[in-house]
């Protein structure tokens, strides 16, 4: 996600020169130092004199990271804005142990983006923590733009868990429904690489269809049923299935995991 990020900011113009990267790894210092950026394993350095600092970092080890970069910017008349995407860390959290001593409290914005930020098609929820200003709000959505084609940011921090159920592990739920597509189809008598190719493009087009058109998906599932039709005899099946509770119970299942991963990191 880190990569996708920093591609996007400089496919959409920002100087790599002006981008910092703290990595660990060698392998992974290489591939951002070949996009141009400067690297560095001293995350303390990295975050020193910046605007905004993202972390992109793993909810076990983000208290460790946030407590060690605060002294990036002690004493700083002006700290960073920080942006974390790290899954279900709290903004109380992020602000207690990004807070320098008899330094500035640290704006913090929590972000939950999704893996099609990759290929520059990302959706991202967003909440502000306190004291974030408007400006401030405009920046950091112009940065997630850079891999989002949507950016929507909730009022409520327990919403961004919500988002983590529905968009942040949304991608995984569409993989899945593809593959059983493709296996049903293979079973049938296609063969694997015609049912991936036939299925990637009608989950290509459907979601293409989805976002330009000015109908609801249940009028863009209308258009395609035929009373009585083979779409219909489809559809049938899904609610004899419970389709509808299977998906409702799985979004329900991610939003509350999410929820429990932020209270159990942030105790410890």
């Amino acid at each position: 996600m880190a990569m996708a990020i920093v591609r996007g900011l400089i496919t959409h113009g920002l100087s790599a020169q002006s981008i910092t990267v703290a990595e660990p790894w060698e392998v992974n210092r290489g591939k951002m130092a070949e996009m141009g950026v400067q690297t560095t394993t001293d995350n303390v350095a990295a975050v020193r004199g910046a605007d905004v600092v993202i972390l992109a970092v793993k909810p076990q080890v983000t208290k460790a990271v946030c407590q060690e970069i605060a002294a990036g910017w002690s004493g700083a008349a002006s700290p960073p804005v920080v942006v974390s995407i790290a899954a279900g860390i709290t903004l109380a959290s992020l602000q207690q142990w990004l807070h320098a001593e008899g330094g500035k409290s640290v704006h913090v914005v929590r972000v939950m983006p999704n893996t099609p930020a990759l290929v520059s098609e990302g959706a991202s929820g967003l909440v502000a923590g306190e004291g974030v200003t408007e400006d401030e709000k405009a920046l950091i959505d112009g940065l997630l733009r850079s891999v989002s084609k949507a950016t929507e940011w909730v009022d409520r921090e327990d919403l961004l868990d919500v988002v983590t159920g529905l968009s942040g592990s949304g991608p995984a739920y569409f993989f899945a429904m593809v593959e059983h597509l493709i296996a049903s189809a293979t079973a049938l008598g296609l063969s694997k690489e015609q049912a991936t190719r036939l299925a990637a493009q009608t989950c290509l087009g459907a979601g293409k269809m989805l976002v330009e058109s000015s109908d609801e998906p249940a009028q863009l599932r209308r258009n395609v049923t035929s009373p009585g039709g083979t779409t219909f005899a489809a559809l049938q099946t899904f609610e004899a299935l419970k389709f509808g509770e299977t998906v409702d119970a799985a979004v329900k299942s991610a939003t509350a995991r999410a929820a429990e991963l932020g209270e159990t990191l942030g105790k410890q």
